[in-house]
């Protein structure tokens, strides 16, 4: 009981911002004294501060607000993806303490060289941090791919060429990490939901779809506020809805996939001919992005004419999203984004007149956390221990 209403009381507080100690007991549902209890006890592991004077506009003496405190724990997320690196930390608040990209083609490595690589990055960010005074409480990876997240295994992630790779135990035994440092693998999508989700700050906002594209296409979901892995966690696989059973055959084998249809190599297929340097897959898919960019500034009919079916096979594959799950916003990433101010508002607009007859319509949004988003998200979800158990942080020096 005591765990759980310590971790109540600090999720209460991480939501929905500072409160006085009345308006936290009031909140919670439990007396002044067990409030003023839980926030000494949270207090003396660093985890809250009692800072600002609070005013109610009655008389007497103005209280204390209790907030989240920020400068004495952290957690770090590290993205591996087929053509850079990435690692963030934040803190309980939410701010960014740290953050670095190395641009590399990890796709071209041997897992171990590329895991490598990975702990090269993130280990001078986890030092710096506890220079700082700040201790990392987690550590969440994310890739694409299938993976085991209990065993802390990529099974398989196409794009990397990886195949039951143990990501967790081995960046674990690279950076040294105690076992008192929780580490996992995640979804990069799902974690990048996450960080989508976080950047609102609305606790109102509680049902978010993120869809990224790059060659494929992935999801995120939140529901109620919290992300949605699925029984094995491999939901958010929508690059896979069949949604043109007439159409071309996908990677995976099936026929009229959505990605065929609004992946970045489907849409240069209708734009180009064989041959063009656009489908070339060694060049990196920001430089062929930039590329398709010039095309379309340059008043290219066949880019503005593959541009306008994206348009058309984007609002079909997000309405099917939108009428299973009834999000408050979606959000765009990955290459989407990249077009984002030349389809988001004609997607909104279709979206608007699909939704039209059901009473409610979607936000669309379009990411502006760019390659940090899933590394983001991971820093965020690296804080999920300490969260569900405020015990775990160490008491803080005084």
């Amino acid at each position: 009981m005591r765990r759980t209403n310590l971790s109540l009381a600090l999720r209460h507080l991480r939501t929905n911002g500072g409160r006085s100690r009345a308006q936290l007991a009031q909140d919670l549902g439990v007396s002044k004294a067990t409030a003023s209890a839980l926030v000494g006890e949270l207090g003396q592991r660093g985890l809250v501060r009692e800072s600002e004077l609070h005013r109610t506009g009655g008389a007497g003496r103005p209280g204390l607000t209790v907030d989240p405190d920020g400068r004495h724990v952290a957690g770090v997320g590290l993205e591996l993806n087929t053509d850079y690196l990435a690692a963030v930390a934040v803190d309980l608040r939410g701010r960014r303490l740290a953050e670095t990209v190395r641009h590399l083609d990890i796709a071209d490595l041997r897992p171990a060289a590329a895991l490598d690589a990975a702990a090269d990055l993130v280990g001078p960010l986890l030092k710096e941090l506890r220079a700082d005074g700040v201790t990392p409480m987690g550590l969440a990876l994310s890739t694409s791919g299938v993976i085991d997240h209990a065993a802390g295994v990529v099974t398989f992630a196409a794009n990397l060429g990886w195949r039951d790779v143990p990501v967790v135990s081995e960046v674990r035994r690279r950076l040294g990490l105690a076992d008192d440092i929780w580490v996992s693998v995640e979804s990069a999508n799902q974690l990048a939901a996450v960080a989508e989700h976080a950047a609102y700050g609305d606790p109102a906002l509680t049902e978010l779809l993120y869809v990224s594209g790059d060659e494929g296409v992935g999801a995120g979901i939140i529901a109620h506020g919290r992300i949605i892995t699925g029984a094995s966690g491999f939901s958010g696989e929508v690059g896979h809805l069949p949604l043109n059973p007439a159409g071309t055959t996908c990677r995976c084998g099936r026929t009229g996939c959505w990605e065929t249809l609004v992946g970045f190599g489907a849409v240069v297929e209708r734009a180009t001919s064989p041959g063009d340097p656009l489908r070339d897959h060694s060049v990196p898919l920001p430089r062929r992005i930039d590329e398709l960019r010039s095309r379309l500034a340059a008043a290219d009919e066949d880019a503005h004419a593959a541009i306008e079916q994206l348009v058309v096979d984007l609002t079909t594959g997000l309405s099917v999203g939108i009428d299973l799950l009834n999000p408050q916003v979606v959000v765009l990433g990955g290459w989407f984004a990249a077009v984002g101010d030349l389809i988001a508002t004609p997607v909104a607009r279709a979206l608007e007149q699909r939704q039209r007859d059901f009473g409610s319509v979607v936000d669309l949004a379009v990411s502006r956390l760019g390659a940090l988003s899933s590394a983001t998200g991971g820093a965020h979800f690296a804080l999920e221990p300490v969260l569900d158990d405020p015990l775990l942080a160490p008491k803080a020096s005084t």
